[in-house]
């Protein structure tokens, strides 16, 4: 067991070092067993979540061939009319489309600023369609479960008895757990953000935080908060002093975050009047002003729901690909007028991909699907992965058009993690499945 200086005392605090473990852990946290990060420059990564399960291999579709006349049959009254083409060749021989609703990132794609993660879905090992009708190998469990599949993307593994969120634990990796503005939720608690010794510190849409104490009372001025701090000191039962600590902490933290976000530059960039958009605004006013929050690295989760297209789907889902091109193409306009492109890599992540089936009116549930990334450090204009060929009863449909991935989802958090930071080494310790694959990380960065 490896532990940092933090981890240790973090411990001590919470009671939860035995006797037996107390010397081992004392002498690896105050030696220094584990080593330091050098990290360099700044960086940020910025998690996009589509809650429902994006029907993700609907963004891209084969244009014409063998593909296309496969991809229509299975499809049916889904398939996308008139995609939008996309200049690479490499993956099917009759080219490559978009869904139309995502034209806003385009050019964002053709500029090399994105690229698509084709064929991912939680995967244990690599599975073939006989893995797993004969279960000859570990399957992840409860597969098409809303809960259990959010979970499974935002831990980067299956549930254990400890259970934190990957973004969380690539901050306690670097020793960032305890810099309260590496760690930015504009859409409140979530499991990705959530570790054994940090917690997001949720900012409003705004760009203005706020917190409500002592019955949702506001403190708004000095002489309130002085008033509050004398209170929160005068406790004495450890529950009591906790619960001060927190609240002081919480109310300093948010004075501290409000105060420099005063200074952030105006921006040219315009945003929609949408809420994806307003928290793509909001990351990219925080961003603006990382200097005077001292932070080398910071996570960021936004999110969006409505992707659960069990019925009118036609109608629904075109929209909800539209907002997200459009919020994506007006964070990638924003990170380059603050010459932070280079600097901020943006990415998606869904419960699952959906059936190829249609129901009559939409999807259910699948496993593989698309994922998008963007930022100036991605290899863009590129689809990483496997484009999967989308064929009903073909070599890797389990049933009902729910394709088997070709590449784990660990393996493409393992890629984000690396460009973060996180030494190669130490990639197979926050996502354990890395080990039964060839390669531990994707081809999508420069």
């Amino acid at each position: 067991m490896s532990i940092n200086r933090r981890e240790f005392l973090s411990l001590c605090v919470k009671g939860s070092v035995s006797a037996a473990a107390l010397t081992s852990l004392q002498l690896q946290a105050l030696t220094g067993a584990t080593n330091a990060v050098e990290l360099g420059d700044y960086k940020a990564l910025v998690c996009v979540y589509l809650y429902g399960g994006n029907d993700s291999l609907n963004m891209l579709v084969p244009l014409e061939g063998e593909q296309r006349n496969l991809y229509e049959q299975s499809r049916q009254n889904l398939a996308v009319e008139s995609p939008l083409e996309l200049s690479i060749k490499s993956q099917f021989a009759g080219g490559v489309g978009i869904h139309p609703s995502l034209e806003p990132i385009q050019n964002v794609f053709e500029s090399q600023n994105l690229a698509f993660i084709g064929g991912v879905g939680t995967l244990l090992a690599p599975t073939t369609l006989n893995d797993y009708k004969n279960k000859t190998i570990g399957l992840p469990k409860h597969l098409f479960s809303h809960n259990d599949q959010q979970a499974a993307w935002m831990y980067g593994r299956e549930k254990q008895s400890l259970n934190s969120g990957w973004g969380a634990r690539l901050l306690e990796r670097l020793e960032l757990q305890d810099e309260f503005a590496a760690n930015v939720s504009l859409d409140g608690t979530n499991l990705w953000q959530t570790g054994s010794a940090s917690n997001a510190f949720a900012l409003n849409k705004s760009g203005i935080s706020s917190i409500n104490a002592f019955g949702g009372y506001q403190p708004r001025s000095e002489h309130v908060t002085a008033i509050m701090n004398r209170l929160l000191s005068n406790t004495s039962h450890p529950l009591s002093t906790a619960y001060a600590n927190g609240l002081t902490s919480a109310i300093n933290n948010t004075q501290a975050m409000n105060s420099v976000l005063e200074s952030a530059p105006a921006l040219i960039t315009p945003f929609s009047d949408n809420s994806l958009s307003e928290q793509f605004a909001a990351v990219a006013k925080t961003i603006s002003v990382q200097a005077k929050l001292s932070t080398q690295r910071q996570v960021f989760f936004v999110s969006m729901g409505g992707y659960d297209t069990h019925d009118n789907q036609l109608t629904t889902h075109p929209a909800l690909l539209n907002t997200l091109a459009q919020g994506l193409s007006e964070f990638d306009s924003a990170m380059k007028e603050l010459d932070m492109a280079d600097k901020v890599t943006t990415f998606t992540m869904s419960d699952f991909g959906r059936t190829l089936t249609s129901n009559g009116d939409g999807t259910d549930h699948g496993w593989a699907g698309n994922q998008i990334v963007m930022g100036g450090a991605v290899k863009g204009g590129n689809i990483c992965g496997e484009l999967l060929t989308q064929h009903l009863d073909g070599p890797q449909d389990t049933g009902g058009g729910r394709l088997i991935p070709s590449v784990a989802n660990e393996q493409y958090f393992a890629t984000l993690a690396q460009w973060f930071g996180v030494p190669s080494s130490e990639l197979v310790d926050i996502f354990p499945n890395l080990s039964n694959f060839d390669h531990t990380t994707l081809d999508f960065f420069v």
